[in-house]
C-alpha cells in the first residue's frame, strides 16, 4: 500500500473552496517576425530505424545538412533528424535576426498544454451535504510550477493544481492500525473570517510500507528519445533520475527498458533488478533524435510488461517523456483510451515528465497529456525539475511512486448543515 497523504479544507455551513488563479498580465510570449533559422545536425541518422544504437555507432553516421528555413513544426524540425534514432540531436543557431527583432529573439514560444481548471464556487451545505473526492497523490503541479518561478516567469493558472501542492509534502498523521489500508484523521475549529462557519481538516494517511517489504516489482523504463528531448535537462536528466532508481533494485525485482522516437524498440530486455551496472549501461547508450511515436512505444512497453507479469507484484509502466506526441496516435481521447484498455491487464502506469527549458526556441511540455494518462492508467504523476527532485520521488518515495492503490477509490463526507 502506498503512502497515502491528502489534506482538505472546507466549511460546514458553507463551502468554500479558493484556488490561486494566477495569471501573466503583460508578459505573454513574443513571437520573432522575420527571424530565419538553420537546422545544423551534429550527428544525423543511419538509414535503417535504429531505436537502440549504441554511443560508438551513432559517432559514426555521416553528417546531414539541413537548408534554412522559417521555424516549423514540432514534427517537421524532428523528422529531418531520423526516424527512431538514438545519435546526438541538432543544435540550433541563429542565421540573422531583421532589426527590431534582437530583443525578443531569445524569448521561446510558449506552447505548453494544460487542461483547463474549473474553479470550485460557493455551495450550499442544505443543497449539496455530501462531498467527494479522490485519493489522489500527484505531485507534478508543485514542481511543474517551482520550474516556472525559478524561470522568472509566472505560472499559467490552469498549472496551479493546488491540491497537488499541498500533497507534495508529508505530513505527521497516525499511521493506519491492523490491516485497514489507510487512516483519516479530522480536525474542525472555528472559520476566522465567518463567526457562522467552521473548517474541517481531512488529514488521509495509507500503510507505510518499507522498501525491503514491497511485493516484488516488474517495471519497464518506457522513455521518450526523440529529439525534443535533446535539452540537458531532460533526456541526460531522465537518464541520471532512473539510474538512482535502478540502485534501489532487488534481485527479485525485474526491469526492461523500451524506446520511442519515430519508431520504437526494446534496449533492455526483462533483467534482474540487482544487475545494477548492466542497466546503467543500457541507459548510458541512449542518445536523442527523432520524431515522437509515443502511442508505439505505449503499446511496446504494455507487451513486455506483459512478458514478465508478477502475479501479486507491483507491474507498472514508467513514462517518462516531456509529452509531446507527433506521429502516430496523437488524438488526445485516443491516447487516454489506449491506456485505460491497457489497465485491464493489471499493469498500471506512471508519467514522469521532463520538461526543463525548451527546444529549438519553444517551451512544448504536455503537462495535461501526462496528468491525465497516469489518472487514465491508474498511477501516478511527477514532474522532475532536478536531480533533487528525481532523488525524492524515485528514491527516498519509492514506495509511494511505485505502489499505488486504485485511483478509483473516493472518500465521501457527509455534512450535516443544521450542526
Amino acid at each position: 500500500m502506498k503512502l497515502i497523504t491528502y489534506s482538505l479544507f472546507g466549511a460546514i455551513a458553507v463551502v468554500t473552496v479558493a484556488c490561486s488563479n494566477v495569471s501573466n498580465p503583460g508578459h505573454a510570449p513574443i513571437q520573432p517576425s522575420k527571424t530565419e533559422i538553420r537546422h545544423q545536425a551534429t550527428d544525423s541518422a543511419k538509414e535503417h530505424l535504429a531505436t537502440a544504437m549504441p554511443e560508438e555507432d551513432a559517432t559514426k553516421s555521416k553528417p546531414m545538412s539541413v537548408a534554412p528555413a522559417e521555424p516549423p513544426a514540432k514534427y517537421d524540425r524532428e523528422r529531418k533528424h531520423g526516424a527512431g534514432n538514438i545519435a546526438a540531436a541538432p543544435t540550433l543557431s541563429v542565421a540573422r535576426i531583421a532589426q527590431g527583432d534582437i530583443a525578443s529573439a531569445d524569448v521561446p514560444l510558449d506552447a505548453e498544454r494544460y487542461a483547463h481548471l474549473d474553479q470550485s464556487g460557493v455551495v450550499q451545505v442544505a443543497e449539496h451535504p455530501v462531498s467527494t473526492f479522490s485519493i489522489d497523490v500527484d505531485t507534478a503541479a508543485y514542481a511543474n510550477v517551482r520550474r516556472m518561478l525559478r524561470a522568472g516567469r509566472l505560472p499559467q493558472s490552469d498549472a496551479v493544481r493546488v491540491e497537488e501542492l499541498i500533497n507534495y509534502f508529508g505530513y505527521d498523521y497516525p499511521l493506519p492500525e491492523g490491516k485497514t489500508p489507510f487512516r483519516v484523521t479530522t480536525e474542525i475549529a472555528p472559520t476566522p473570517w465567518n463567526a457562522h462557519t467552521h473548517l474541517l481538516h481531512v488529514g488521509i494517511k495509507g500503510q507505510d510500507i518499507a522498501k525491503h517489504m514491497l511485493p516484488p516489482a516488474n517495471l519497464v523504463f518506457l522513455i521518450d528519445v526523440s529529439g525534443s528531448m535533446s535539452p540537458a535537462e531532460r533526456l541526460p536528466m531522465l537518464k541520471s533520475a532512473l539510474k538512482m532508481l535502478a540502485k534501489q533494485l532487488r534481485a527479485q525485482d525485474r526491469v526492461a527498458i523500451v524506446v520511442y522516437a519515430g519508431a520504437s524498440g526494446v534496449v533492455l530486455q526483462p533483467t534482474r533488478g540487482d544487475e545494477t551496472a548492466t542497466i546503467v549501461a543500457a541507459l548510458d547508450r541512449l542518445h536523442a533524435g527523432g520524431a515522437t511515436n509515443g502511442a508505439a512505444g505505449i503499446e511496446l512497453a504494455y507487451a513486455v510488461a506483459k512478458q514478465a507479469y508478477i502475479p501479486g507484484g507491483i507491474n507498472r509502466v514508467l513514462l517518462a517523456t516531456d509529452g509531446d506526441f507527433n506521429v502516430g496516435t496523437t488524438s488526445f481521447e485516443a491516447l487516454k483510451s489506449l491506456i485505460e484498455e491497457k489497465r485491464k491487464s493489471g499493469i498500471s502506469l506512471t508519467t514522469l515528465g521532463f520538461g526543463m527549458g525548451d527546444y529549438a526556441g519553444t517551451r512544448n511540455y504536455n503537462d495535461q497529456l501526462m496528468e491525465q494518462l497516469a489518472d487514465a492508467g491508474n498511477g501516478n504523476y511527477a514532474f522532475i525539475d532536478t536531480l533533487n527532485e528525481a532523488q525524492k520521488v524515485l528514491v527516498e518515495e519509492m514506495s509511494s511512486t511505485l505502489n499505488t492503490i486504485a485511483k478509483d477509490v473516493k472518500i465521501q463526507i457527509e455534512f450535516n448543515p443544521d450542526v
